[in-house]
């Protein structure tokens, strides 16, 4: 595979050659594939102040450079005037000189050469960064009636290494990592979600019960993968809204209850009042006209 030549930046033509081939004797060469939208970071290994130079190099061009007594440090358009591929998407470690690559495209694509300088002496790497797929950043639209519960899947199986995170309105929700001791849900991260938050620990896919229409909004979710050369964060987002269906099944089950109790008292005075005039028929006084006229007991004169 021909790489780009630091002939001109090397110092003697032997330690130039290392940097022909990535099969060349001394030269590591590391394969990294991305997608679209995610952030990966290139990890030189070592300590910036044990070291002279720490360089970065992408088509023959140097995209980041950072010197151990930190009295240089440049990157993209600050290295090379006009180098307008990386504006603002490169972050280097001041520590470590290692690389991040931030919203990465597929003009990203390509092979990244770090070069390491010390004393007399220098060492390479290839970093052979492989950018493909529909953007990791892209938004899924979530449209559920009000109380309803809403599964937020990560389409992701989680490795062991992995660590993820679940953010509302930039918000930490819920997060989990390796380490099973930094697990937090709801309450732990932000009271607003107190015990309505299930986290799939094999896919990181986030569950949302008895949701309110407070909850709408963007829910994001990164996902760091680690090995020893690269990081790679993944993102997703989510816009969650939500219908209001109605009266709830609660409350129409309550406004049921009412009816059927109005229901009864209407009937209990149906009932009441008609056995009253039925009482009142019974005990009403006679007609005078059927009253017999009495006998006084005196005779007429």
């Amino acid at each position: 595979m021909q790489l780009c030549s630091l002939g001109a930046r090397a110092q003697s033509t032997q330690k130039s050659a290392l940097s022909l081939n990535a099969g060349a004797s001394g030269v590591d060469s590391e394969g990294v594939s991305v997608k679209e939208g995610d952030s990966v970071t290139l990890h030189t290994g070592v300590q910036t102040k044990q070291q002279e130079e720490i360089k970065w190099y992408f088509s023959n061009t140097r995209i980041a450079q950072i010197s151990g007594d930190l009295s240089f440090i440049c990157t993209d358009v600050q290295c090379n005037e006009g180098t307008e591929r990386f504006r603002d998407r490169l972050k280097l470690d001041h520590q470590t000189g290692s690389l991040t690559i931030m919203n990465i495209t597929d003009t990203h694509s390509g092979e990244y050469e770090l070069k390491i300088m010390i004393s007399s002496s220098s060492s390479e790497k290839i970093f052979s960064v492989t950018v493909s797929g529909v953007s990791a950043a892209e938004r899924d639209e979530v449209n559920k009636n009000q109380g309803e519960d809403v599964i937020l899947d990560s389409g992701e199986i989680r490795k062991p290494n992995d660590s993820l995170a679940w953010y509302f309105k930039d918000i930490l929700i819920t997060e989990i990592t390796g380490d099973q001791s930094k697990i937090c849900t709801d309450v732990q991260c932000d009271e607003r979600f107190r015990d309505r938050l299930t986290l799939d620990h094999q896919t990181g896919s986030l569950t949302i019960m008895n949701t309110r229409n407070t909850d709408s909004g963007e829910y994001k979710l990164i996902i760091n993968s680690k090995s020893s050369s690269f990081n790679i964060s993944r993102v997703k987002r989510f816009n969650v809204s939500f219908t209001d269906s109605g009266l709830s099944s609660g409350a129409v089950a309550g406004i049921v209850v009412v009816v059927l109790l109005l229901a009864a008292v209407v009937i209990a005075g149906v009932i009441y009042y008609r056995r009253r005039n039925e009482n009142n028929a019974n005990h009403s006084p006679p007609d005078p006209k059927d009253v017999p006229l009495r006998d006084t007991g005196r005779d007429e004169t």
